[in-house]
């Protein structure tokens, strides 16, 4: 699969499918934006490079980024080191007044010159802004990670389930062109059998951290209840938001940050669809900083067809345990590193004892050039999944990644969040979504919203 099929794809289903729009006499999708700062913008940009697409809606609780307005964006952002975070704005945010802009999301969805919504908002709105969505009629892109909870995960699927809705992920290497390869060379069986995955991130940011913030005002604009939205109240501090939610388990994780896409597409190359056991061990053990997450952290995975897979965070120090690429793959013949910008094989050379000495099959390399956007940005593939999202908002088919699948991977992040704070080898019941060995951990697959919120 190469890029240029995703484009013929599209410009095809631009030109003739059978679509939604077309019936009522639109060849555009009208799209609504909920969670407009920085990832929001950044596939923003994406969805505004389809031709196929119109934008009608905005939806954030910041003013300076709903109104696009750089010259209001609070400059203690910089001061605390969120300024790379801060969304560039340029000729793409000058909308006119039939672009509609929105504080509350339910106003967007109750606006019916919206079709689809792209939700990029902090990971404790997804879930209920997804299901909102769904039922008023609209078609979804949430990003990753899928929810905050496993339970919001499996409520989120059973939604759409019970709807006519395309909804999609933005786990985007599942439009990864070299991912898609090595998938199907793997399930072809002629490298041997992989019975493990490897994969770390790596963000040494000793010794400050994201660094500490006295409890302040929120800066002019920022509606700091509706960001807080079912999560209980708290001060408001520059450490905590827009950009360094991703450092405070009530609103997200680092592995729910990154572990997220590694764990997906691991589980993805070998197979399989929840650990059958999950071990995490680590803690603060550098960073000095407002952070309620381990800055180190590994994790272990294992399956009931005995297979495993690992992944580790090293945010307190410098580490190389990954040589090539973003992942390994251990085989019987041989060991693949594979990543966005292709993947290699590498096998087995003399063993020992009575096994072959001599290897079934010679190195292989794949590379593939990353799309840029533009603006000279990088697309990657969630270029890819977004197309396809649009393709599928069309002819109503199944994206490249379901909200099960963005479920299944997102519950590999949460799981490991909850073994760390267990401190013992949980064992998972991957179909009834239930820990068989301890109940106290089963009290963390969800928490109890504000008054006012619920899920569905």
């Amino acid at each position: 699969m190469q890029r240029r099929d995703f484009i013929k794809a599209g410009a095809a289903a631009v030109a003739a499918a059978p679509s939604i729009t077309r019936a009522v006499g639109r060849d555009k999708i009208r799209m609504g934006f909920i969670g407009v700062g920085n990832r929001g913008t950044q596939v923003m940009r994406v969805f505004q490079q389809q031709p196929d697409v119109e934008v009608t809606a905005l939806c954030d609780c910041y003013e300076p980024y709903l109104m696009r307005d750089q010259s209001a964006v609070d400059p203690k952002f910089y001061e605390y080191g969120i300024g790379g975070a801060v969304p560039k704005f340029g000729k793409s945010d000058e909308f006119g007044p039939e672009v509609k802009r929105y504080s509350d999301y339910r106003k967007l969805l109750e606006d019916k010159n919206v079709d689809a919504v792209m939700i990029a908002t902090p990971d404790h709105w997804h879930a209920i802004m997804t299901i909102d969505a769904i039922k008023a009629g609209k078609d979804v892109y949430c990003e990753k990670p899928l929810s905050a909870t496993i339970v919001e995960g499996r409520a989120m699927v059973n939604a759409q389930k019970a709807s006519k809705q395309v909804v999609a992920v933005g786990l985007n290497r599942r439009g990864s062109v070299p991912y898609i390869k090595l998938a199907k060379e793997i399930q072809s069986g002629k490298w041997g059998r992989f019975i493990a995955g490897h994969g770390a991130r790596l963000s040494n940011l000793a010794p400050n951290g994201i660094g500490k913030c006295p409890d302040c005002d929120p800066p002019k604009g920022f509606n700091w209840d509706a960001w807080l939205g079912p999560r209980k109240f708290r001060p408001y501090r520059y450490t905590t938001a827009p950009y360094y939610f991703r450092w405070h388990e009530d609103f997200s994780s680092q592995m729910g940050n990154w572990g997220v896409h590694y764990c997906d597409v691991m589980r993805w190359m070998l197979g399989e669809t929840a650990p059958c056991a999950i071990t995490a061990v680590g803690g603060t053990y550098s960073l000095d900083h407002d952070a309620d997450i381990p800055d180190t952290i590994e994790v272990t995975y294992e399956f009931a067809d005995k297979k495993l897979i690992h992944f580790a965070i090293y945010e307190g120090a410098t580490a190389r345990p990954i040589q090539k690429r973003e992942i390994e793959l251990a085989g019987t013949d041989g060991v693949i590193y594979a990543g966005e910008n292709g993947f290699s094989i590498e096998p087995q050379g003399k063993r020992e004892f009575s096994n072959p000495k001599e290897p079934k099959f010679e190195p292989f390399t794949y590379t593939h050039k990353q799309e840029m956007m533009p603006d000279g940005s990088w697309a990657g593939s969630t270029l890819n999944i977004v197309r396809d999202f649009l393709d599928r908002v069309k002819d109503r088919g199944e994206p490249l990644c379901t909200l099960e699948t963005g479920h299944r991977s997102t519950s590999f992040a949460l799981l490991g969040n909850i073994a760390f704070h267990m401190g013992q080898r949980l064992e998972w019941d991957g179909e009834k979504e239930r820990f068989t060995n301890c109940e106290k951990a089963n009290e963390l697959l969800h928490y109890s919203y504000r008054e006012g919120y619920k899920l569905g």
